[in-house]
C-alpha cells in the first residue's frame, strides 16, 4: 500500500474559523487522516500535515485548496512569511515503501487539476520541478504574490508550468512538489532585532555558504518581541536539529545574544529528536532497540491514533498532566465509534443496503477518526494553557494575559468538540436500535455507554475550562448555553 505524508501551508495564522473549515475539508475524506494543525498569527500561516493513499489524499489536498481558495484573499493578507498563494506550498512526502517518483506524479496529477478545476496557476517544484532552479522554492517564490502577478504574464521564467499565465486575484500561485521529510525548526533569540535574525539566517543557510540542507529567515515576532531564525531543515540526516541549533547558538553569541527557546513546527521523524538527545547526553554506543516504546509497539500495534494500546493507557497513568480526562474522554468516543461501525456493518444487508444506515456507517468511520485525533489535541491545548500560564506568571501584561485566555478558550473549544461529536452520533445510533440485529445488542448498549462516558468526560472538561475563562475576566456567553444543551439528562 503506498502512503504519503502531505504538508500543505496556508496563507491564514488568525481566523481561527477559516483554517478549521481548511482542515475539515480533508477530515470528510476517507483513507485520510489529519495529524497535525500548527498555525502562526505573526507569520499569518498554518501548516496542516495529513496522511493516506494516493487518490484519496490527492482528493483531501484538493478540496483543502478549494476551501483556501474560497475563503483566503492574498490581496489583503499581511504577514511576516514570504507567500505566493492562499495555499502556498503543497509537497507530499513518499512514506513506507512509496516512491519519490510516485509522490512526483501525485504533485504533476493535483498541478493539473488545481490549474483546471480552479483557474490557479502551479509551479512543479523539489522532486517535481520540470526546470532545475525550481528545485528551490525560494526560487519559484521569488517576488511573492505581488510580484508574480506583475511579471507572470510578460516573463517567460515566470510561465507556470500548469494553468493561465495570470495569478488568481485572490488566491495567487501555488508550489506543488514531492520531496523528503522536511523539518520546520525554529530559534528564538533574546533580542527583538530582526537584522541580527536576518544576519544568522543569512550565515547559517546552505545558501550562504552555511550549513547543507538548510533554509533560513529572519522574522520579527511582534507577539513576543523578539526576533526568530526559522528554519526548513531538508535533509535532517545531513544536518541534525542539535547541529543547526549549535550554529544558530554560536553565531547569535558572535552577535552579543543569545538563543533563549527553540520550537519545531508540525510533525517530526522520532529518529530527529533521538539524534539530538544523544548528542547532548553524549550517549556514544545507545542502541535504540532498547528504547521502552519502540519494543511496546513491535509486540502491540493495535492503537488510538497508531499508538499501542499499552502505550496510551501507560501515558494516562504516569504523573504527567496529560493526556488526561479530555484524552481519555475522546478515546473512548473512538471505541464507541468503533464498535457502532461492526454493529452497522452486520445489520446493513449488502444486497438491499438502507441509505440511511450507510449514511450512519460512514458517519461512524469519519467519527472514529475524527476522535483519535482530538485524543492528541486534547492533550496539546492543555499543553498551551499550562505554557500561557508561565508565561504569564513571568512576563505580566495584557499581551500575556491576551494569550492565556485564547489558550483557556481552545481547552474548552477542544472537548466541546468531543461531546458535540459524540451526542450527534449516539443520538443517530440510538435511533438505528431496532434496525440492527438482535444479536448484536450487547454491542450496541456497549457502544452507548461510551458514547455517554465521553459526553460526560467532556463536559467536565468544558466546565472546568470554563471557570478558569470566567477568572480571567473573560465572556463565555456561547459556550455555557451549549454545555447545559449537551449534558445528558439522568
Amino acid at each position: 500500500m503506498s502512503r504519503f505524508e502531505c504538508v500543505p501551508n496556508f496563507s491564514e495564522g488568525r481566523n481561527r474559523a477559516t483554517i478549521e473549515k481548511i482542515a475539515s475539508a480533508a477530515r470528510d475524506v476517507g483513507g485520510v487522516t489529519v495529524l497535525d494543525v500548527e498555525s502562526n498569527a505573526d507569520h499569518n500561516r498554518s501548516v496542516i500535515t495529513l496522511i493516506g493513499e494516493g487518490d484519496a489524499l490527492l482528493d483531501a489536498v484538493f478540496r483543502m485548496i478549494a476551501q483556501a481558495t474560497a475563503t483566503i484573499d492574498l490581496t489583503r493578507h499581511t504577514g511576516e512569511h514570504p507567500r505566493m498563494g492562499a495555499t502556498d506550498v503543497v509537497p507530499f512526502v513518499p512514506l513506507g515503501s512509496s516512491t519519490m517518483e510516485e509522490a512526483v506524479r501525485l504533485a504533476e496529477r493535483l498541478g493539473e487539476r488545481v490549474a483546471r478545476e480552479l483557474g490557479i496557476p502551479v509551479y512543479l517544484y523539489a522532486a517535481a520541478a520540470r526546470r532545475p532552479e525550481r528545485t528551490d522554492l525560494a526560487k519559484v517564490r521569488e517576488g511573492q504574490f505581488e510580484g508574480i502577478r506583475d511579471s507572470i504574464a510578460t516573463d517567460p521564467e515566470r510561465a507556470p508550468d500548469f494553468g493561465p499565465a495570470r495569478v488568481h486575484p485572490t488566491a495567487g500561485a501555488i508550489a506543488i512538489g514531492a520531496r523528503p521529510i522536511l523539518i520546520a525548526y525554529n530559534a528564538y533569540l533574546t533580542t527583538p532585532d530582526v537584522g541580527i535574525a536576518k544576519k544568522i539566517a543569512r550565515a547559517v543557510r546552505a545558501r550562504g555558504g552555511g550549513l547543507p540542507e538548510v533554509k533560513a529567515l529572519g522574522f520579527e515576532i511582534k507577539e513576543r518581541n523578539q526576533a526568530q531564525v526559522s528554519m526548513n531543515l531538508t535533509d535532517y540526516r545531513t544536518t541534525p536539529i542539535h547541529r543547526a541549533l549549535e550554529a544558530v547558538r554560536r553565531e547569535a553569541q558572535q552577535n552579543g545574544v543569545d538563543v533563549e527557546e527553540s520550537e519545531i513546527v508540525g510533525m517530526v521523524p522520532e529518529d530527529a529528536l533521538f539524534d539530538a538527545a544523544e548528542y547532548y547526553l553524549k550517549l556514544t554506543r545507545f542502541d535504540r532497540g532498547v528504547i521502552l516504546e519502540r519494543k511496546v509497539r513491535a509486540v502491540d500495534s493495535s492503537a488510538p491514533g497508531g499508538e499501542s494500546l499499552a502505550s496510551f493507557t501507560a501515558r494516562l497513568a504516569a504523573r504527567t498532566p496529560t493526556p488526561g480526562g479530555g484524552s481519555a474522554a475522546a478515546a473512548a468516543g473512538a471505541l464507541a465509534a468503533g464498535l457502532g461501525e461492526m454493529v452497522l456493518a452486520y445489520s446493513i444487508d449488502p444486497a438491499k443496503p438502507a441509505a440511511e444506515l450507510k449514511d450512519l456507517a460512514d458517519a461512524l468511520r469519519a467519527g472514529r477518526r475524527r476522535f483519535l485525533e482530538l485524543v492528541e489535541e486534547d492533550a496539546r491545548s492543555y499543553e498551551g494553557v499550562r505554557t500561557a500560564r508561565k508565561a504569564r506568571k513571568e512576563s505580566p501584561g495584557d499581551a500575556a494575559q491576551a494569550a492565556y485566555v485564547v489558550a483557556i478558550r481552545r481547552a474548552a473549544e477542544v472537548p466541546l468538540t468531543t461531546a458535540r461529536l459524540a451526542a450527534d452520533l449516539s443520538v443517530r445510533l440510538e435511533s438505528a436500535r431496532a434496525r440492527t440485529k438482535a444479536a448484536l445488542g450487547s454491542d450496541l448498549v456497549t457502544a452507548l455507554a461510551l458514547f455517554r462516558a465521553t459526553i460526560d468526560g467532556a463536559l467536565a472538561n468544558v466546565a472546568i475550562n470554563l471557570e478558569d475563562l470566567k477568572a480571567a475576566g473573560a465572556p463565555a456567553a456561547e459556550i455555557e448555553p451549549e454545555l447545559a444543551r449537551l449534558h445528558p439528562k439522568p
